[in-house]
């Protein structure tokens, strides 16, 4: 019998998307669609995983990570085809601090760093809290979606020493094609320019998209977690995968400074439990988010058909334009006051994304009907006004 995808309501569990609103947005009552962890309670696996390990009763000292290692390497070879050693393993908190030691530890202060805009905007902190100097190239809208300008691309790179890549891409959810990638690592190669790519959503895709490693096509540091495929992002246990020895050592001499060789005894038990067991509870998932996707997206179209909606290939966030309906200046009083939604606004992802914003789908078909009604009743009200 397969397992049922199961809806939380999180409110009053410390959670960020919803305990945090008043804090964040100004108001309580609010339908949270912002920041990209699940309203979905996670695999049973874990969960008893985790029961087990708490009904023992002590928590000091584990020695746990070489069979969530193991468990890693097992997923990425029979789900995304990628060979990964265990020597190329090293821990993180996150994607979020890995990016942040990766740019630190990889590059020099003053060095060019390229992203591809709009993106996952921790990419421009990583950069700029970092000393170094930010370069962009934007990707650009077109027939079936956003695309990689590849002369710009190419002009951009003689001013880098490493690219931030996102895989599959946050926020306009693209799944990169192979072409596409062995594209951008050509490019990279032959300028001596790192890739260090950012794959933490590498198990959504859908409608025959299929996620390829990019250290399947190069030799490219791979940042990843079981957070968002399992819901498991407090557990806060993240991995680089980094091939090449000398980034091994740099990164390794960098992060001896922290103090932070080992994670979090509970994210461990999680994320093995969830590679082992979790797949079929995570084919659950995806097809209530896509389900999610195809409603949200045709609500909204039918009623306002100038608005311009990314092909959701990747990820669970949708990305929206509103900007033939909605001025910059208008957006957040529009969702926060008149429909009373929190959503993330394209100006956090910059490159030109300011007239868009990014939805989480990754909650109940309920939540998502009720943001449409909302965008509708708001929407028509604004038309009626003279």
């Amino acid at each position: 019998m397969r397992e049922q995808v199961e809806f939380v309501d999180r409110r009053g569990t410390a959670s960020l998307k919803w305990d945090a609103l008043e804090e964040i947005y100004g108001q309580r009552d609010m339908l949270g669609m912002w920041v990209a962890d699940m309203d979905f309670r996670c695999p049973a696996c874990v969960q008893e995983a985790l029961r087990a390990y708490i009904d023992c009763g002590a928590y000091g000292y584990a020695s746990l990570s070489g069979r969530f290692q193991d468990a890693f390497i097992r997923w990425e070879r029979e789900r995304h085809g990628y060979e990964v050693e265990r020597d190329w393993l090293r821990y993180s908190p996150g994607v979020v601090p890995a990016i942040n030691w990766c740019v630190a530890s990889m590059t020099q202060p003053g060095d060019g760093v390229l992203v591809l805009p709009p993106v996952y905007f921790p990419f421009f902190h990583a950069v700029e809290d970092n000393g170094r100097r930010l370069v962009e190239s934007r990707l650009v809208w077109g027939e079936g979606g956003f695309r990689i300008d590849f002369a710009d691309l190419e002009r951009k790179l003689e001013q880098a020493r490493m690219l931030l890549f996102c895989s599959p891409h946050n926020p306009v959810g693209r799944v990169w094609r192979r072409e596409e990638l062995e594209r951008v690592a050509a490019l990279c190669e032959s300028r001596g320019v790192l890739i260090v790519c950012d794959e933490i959503h590498q198990d959504f895709a859908y409608a025959g998209s299929r996620h390829i490693p990019m250290g399947t096509v190069t030799k490219a540091v791979t940042l990843t977690a079981p957070s968002k495929s399992f819901n498991l992002a407090g557990l806060q246990n993240g991995l680089a995968v980094i091939p090449d020895e000398a980034l091994r050592e740099r990164w390794d001499r960098f992060t001896k400074t922290l103090h932070l060789a080992s994670g979090n005894s509970f994210g461990y038990l999680a994320g093995e439990a969830a590679y082992l067991h979790g797949e079929d509870w995570l084919e659950q998932v995806k097809k209530t988010i896509y389900g999610n996707y195809q409603y949200l997206r045709a609500s909204l179209l039918e009623r306002w058909p100038l608005l311009r909606i990314a092909p959701l290939e990747g990820t669970y966030l949708m990305w929206t334009d509103f900007g033939a309906y909605l001025s910059q200046e208008e957006m957040k009083d529009f969702f926060e006051k008149e429909c009373r939604l929190a959503l993330n606004y394209g100006s956090q992802f910059r490159g030109g994304g300011e007239s868009w914003v990014r939805w989480n789908l990754a909650t109940s078909r309920e939540l998502v009907q009720r943001a449409a009604e909302a965008v509708h009743s708001a929407m028509a009200a604004r038309s009626r006004k003279p």
